[in-house]
């Protein structure tokens, strides 16, 4: 399946732990589309933000059960990538935040 580079990362993660992550290691989180492999998902990072990437991780991350009243339900699963950029490059994007 060919997926355009904005098609693959659908959004970033911005939680405290993936903040330290960015920190400290250079690794930055995103949800990334359920059929990216990892290959695809470097190279959408590379092309996107003009940057180096050394490794990724991904995960299916499993939607949590939520309730409201007596009516339960779930949330989506969704797949996440940990991308490890070089050493001096980091993504502009997440400065602001």
């Amino acid at each position: 399946m060919n997926l355009h580079p904005t098609q693959i990362l659908v959004r970033p993660l911005i939680t405290e732990k993936n903040n330290l992550l960015r920190e400290t290691e250079n690794e930055y989180v995103f949800e990334v589309h359920r059929t990216a492999n990892k290959i695809q998902v470097a190279e959408a990072v590379e092309v996107l933000f003009a940057v180096k990437v050394n490794e990724v991780r991904t995960l299916i991350q499993h939607g949590k059960m939520r309730r409201v009243g007596v009516h339960t339900g779930k949330r989506s699963n969704y797949k996440k990538a940990f991308v490890k950029l070089r050493e001096g490059d980091t993504i502009d994007f997440f400065d602001g935040v």
